[in-house]
Order: structure tokens, then sequence, then C-alpha cells
């Protein structure tokens, strides 16, 4: 139980900070960045680099380079990634609990019903059901702790995941349309090459 307490803390103290951290990077809020691949997609670089300014996501430096054509698309790629996985610590302790924590409650309770029975031998032909019907009861807690932990742990870290997931998304499609855009007569310009080249 008291190592079920600590991990519960730890996990909601590394909830707390992801979310803060997803807030203050502005990861799933990218309307102004969109509106940017929209505008250079259509061939308005001004506007696009407008929207880009207005933008608080941590997504503006890797877009930024592709814009001005400095690096090749692996490198665009693997700053995008570096971002994502700055993002994404901590989702393995989160992993790790939501799979532990019921093993854990459930080894409480085989620990539980083994003092339970032992107290039922040492009792002899007098018998109290009291004592292990209240030993049952403590060691089943043990296992309803570790799904407590568990079960909110999973949800959450289904949803870090879900916003990670949707941002990666929009990377390799802005990646793509900067790259590529519809407006072929600027595609040299927007992977830095001449347009007459």
């Amino acid at each position: 139980m008291l190592l079920l307490g600590v991990i519960s803390v730890l996990v909601l103290s590394v909830v707390l900070y992801k979310l803060w951290q997803f807030t203050v990077e502005g990861v799933g809020r990218h309307k102004a960045l969109q509106a940017a691949i929209a505008a250079w997609d259509a061939g308005d670089r001004s506007a696009a680099r407008g929207h880009v300014a207005q933008s608080r996501s941590y997504l503006v430096p890797v877009m930024t380079m592709a814009f001005d054509g400095q690096v090749d698309r692996a490198r665009l790629e693997a700053e995008a990634e570096a971002r994502f996985a700055r993002l994404e610590g901590g989702f393995r302790l989160m992993d790790s609990v939501a799979q532990l924590a019921p093993l854990l409650g459930l080894f409480g309770t085989v620990l539980g019903m083994i003092s339970a029975f032992q107290a039922l031998q040492e009792a002899g032909a007098q018998v109290d059901p009291s004592i292990l019907a209240g030993g049952i009861w403590v060691a089943l807690l043990t296992t309803a702790v570790g799904l407590a932990v568990a079960m909110p742990t999973s949800v959450v870290l289904s949803w870090f995941e879900a916003r990670m997931d949707a941002d990666r998304v929009l990377a390799q499609k802005a990646l793509q349309t900067i790259l590529a855009p519809q407006g072929h007569g600027n595609a040299g310009e927007a992977v830095g090459v001449p347009a007459h080249a």
C-alpha cells in the first residue's frame, strides 16, 4: 500500500508537469501554424511568415527552417522528432506504472491471503470467521488501490499520446507542403533553390 501510494504521488506529479509543459509548448494549438502552411501552399510567402510569427507552437523553429530552405528534409524531420521526444519524456514511466500497479496490487493481495490463511491455521479448531474475513478484506484492498492507480494513468497516457500523434501528423503534412507546395513555380524558393535553376 505504501509503495502504491508513493507511485501514485509520482505519477500525479508527472501528469501535472506534462499538462504544464503541453500548455507552455502549445501542443495541439496550431491554428496560426496551419494558416501559415495554407498561405505557403497558396504561394503567399509573406502571409505565411506573418502567421508563423504569431504562432506560439513549439514547431515554429522547424517550420521557419523549412521556409528558409537552409536544411534538407531529413534534417527537418530530425529536428521535429527531437522536439517530439522532449515532449514525450515521462510517457514510459506512466506506461510502466499503468502495467505494474495492478501487479503490485495483486502481489499485495497474495501476501495478504497467505497471512490470513496462516492466521486461520494457527487458530486451529477455534476459528473465528471475522479474522479470515478481515484478512481477506485488507488483502483485496491492495488490488483495488493498484487498479485505481493504473486505470487513470492509462487513460491520461492515451490522451497524451493521441495529442502527440496528431502533432506528428501535422508536422509531416506541413513539411511536405512547404517542400512541395501546389504553386510549383515557387517550389524552388521553398527548398532554397533558385527558380531558374
